[in-house]
């Protein structure tokens, strides 16, 4: 009798985000430097780019690829489209330190580390590649009144 096949394999969730870059090769050793992500594994494609990797950021696996132009309906990198179309949030246990971490490999702050509304120390960097890292450290729990009142009041500070 063959043995039973779990439909979600161990080490995945049900969502597994995969990023395609241009140059997947700088873009795993980026996230190894910037995030501490641990390589699973690397499949070798045509022309010496790199047509599926598995990489492990804490206790989630993404997928990453170069980008294929010449094989229809292939993803296109955000350099190619001329900015991300999403972002990645990443739960750290210390966001200050992850996002320095981050700058210094060689992200970019899109958005510099805040305390917000909704409880997270929160801040955004887009790496070499054209994605866009949301780094957070939950600090708060708060009920959704709570959230909605710290709400009104940053966006009626901000105007």
């Amino acid at each position: 009798m063959p043995k039973q096949v779990k439909p979600i394999p161990d080490g995945f969730h049900a969502v597994t985000p995969g990023l395609c870059v241009n140059n997947a090769a700088s873009a795993l050793d980026f996230y190894k430097r910037a995030f501490g992500a641990s390589e699973l594994m690397r499949m070798p494609g045509p022309g010496g780019k790199i047509m599926h990797a598995k990489i492990k950021i804490g206790d989630s696996i993404i997928f990453v690829s170069d980008e294929f132009p010449e094989m229809p309906n292939s993803c296109r990198a955000p350099q190619t489209l001329k900015g991300a179309t999403s972002a990645v949030y990443l739960y750290v246990e210390d966001v200050d330190a992850s996002f320095a971490q981050a700058v210094k490999a060689g992200g970019k702050v899109n958005m510099p580390l805040t305390d917000m509304f909704w409880g997270d120390r929160y801040g955004q960097i887009q790496d070499p590649f054209g994605h866009i890292w949301a780094l957070a450290t939950h600090k708060e729990d708060l009920t959704p009144e709570q959230m909605k009142k710290r709400q009104q009041e940053q966006f009626a500070t901000a105007k």
